[in-house]
């Protein structure tokens, strides 16, 4: 077998479904599907057993599988060594991150991109409300996961690495809890907790609007300084808050409910990076956040 055809069986084994295995590799599925069937010759049996609705591997595959896995690894590591020689990626990659959800996206990635690049030491730390982008002005990050797009002086937006819809966060007994959407033109008739910090024009845009798509205007309600101050403000009946739909497997809590909009624009969420140039290291650890992002479709 080929060193492609080992790459599209090992990942098809992992991912079960042809289609994912192709994106993820970049190739059509006709492509996956010829490999595997060239694979299936050489060896002389079944690697995979395929119906209308599921992918299985067999017996025969397992064991395939198992056996090639350690090899491919130290080959992928090998590699992966040479890369980073030729590349530069040495010394410390500093990523920030804004959100629990892009937290977990960098942490993932930072521990595969420690195992590929050993020369190369990873720090991910969280990113203050109140200070969002100072630690990457101030040259402290080299790299920061958050929404986009983000307009100021020396900053750059990297690429969008996934988009999520928006909900409204509201106490459970709101008349708006019981709804199964909301609308922007809803925002009338609530307060709207705001930060206490001076966050730029664009983002409040999206976050704390003003006025809604028709021109109401949004009444303001109590600031806050640190996040966690929300969800509180929000139980305690004294505003809502527009957040990511995801928001409600991180910061659930008795006392609130998430409502989904139906309209409005997604949140962006991708890398913002030092807009003067990207060192070796960052481009590598873009490359990595942008592939296990898209996996995660």
């Amino acid at each position: 077998m080929e060193l492609r055809d080992i790459e599209i069986f090992l990942a098809l084994a992992e991912e079960l479904h042809f289609g994912r295995t192709a994106e993820r590799l970049r190739v059509t599925p006709s492509r996956v599907s010829h490999a595997i069937k060239k694979a299936e010759r050489r060896i002389g049996g079944p690697l995979f057993e395929r119906t209308s609705r599921t992918v299985r591997l067999t017996p025969l595959g397992e064991r395939l599988r198992d056996d090639l896995l350690p090899a491919h690894l130290r080959i992928q590591q090998a590699v992966d060594r040479a890369v980073a020689e030729a590349r530069g990626i040495t010394g410390t990659l500093r990523a920030g991150y804004t959100t629990p959800w892009c937290a977990d996206l960098a942490y993932r990635a930072a521990a595969i991109f420690r195992d590929r690049y050993a020369d190369c030491a990873v720090r991910v730390q969280e990113v203050r409300f109140d200070d969002p982008f100072g630690p990457l002005r101030r040259g402290d990050l080299d790299l920061q996961l958050c929404e986009l797009p983000v307009q100021m002086p020396g900053l750059g937006d990297g690429p969008v690495l996934f988009r999520e819809p928006r909900a409204l966060m509201v106490a459970s007994d709101h008349p708006l809890a019981r709804r199964d959407r909301v609308s922007l033109e809803d925002l009338a008739d609530v307060p709207l907790i705001r930060p206490s910090s001076d966050v730029p024009r664009l983002l409040l845009d999206l976050h704390v609007p003003t006025h809604t798509p028709l021109g109401r205007p949004v009444p303001p309600g109590p600031s806050y300084t640190f996040w966690s101050e929300v969800p509180a403000l929000v139980a305690a009946g004294l505003g809502v808050s527009i957040v990511a739909v995801r928001a409600a497997r991180y910061h659930d809590r008795p006392g609130i409910a998430f409502v989904p909009f139906r309209d409005g624009p997604t949140l962006d969420y991708g890398v913002l990076w030092p807009a003067a140039g990207q060192s070796p290291p960052a481009l590598a650890f873009v490359d990595l956040l942008t592939d296990l992002a898209a996996r995660n479709e």
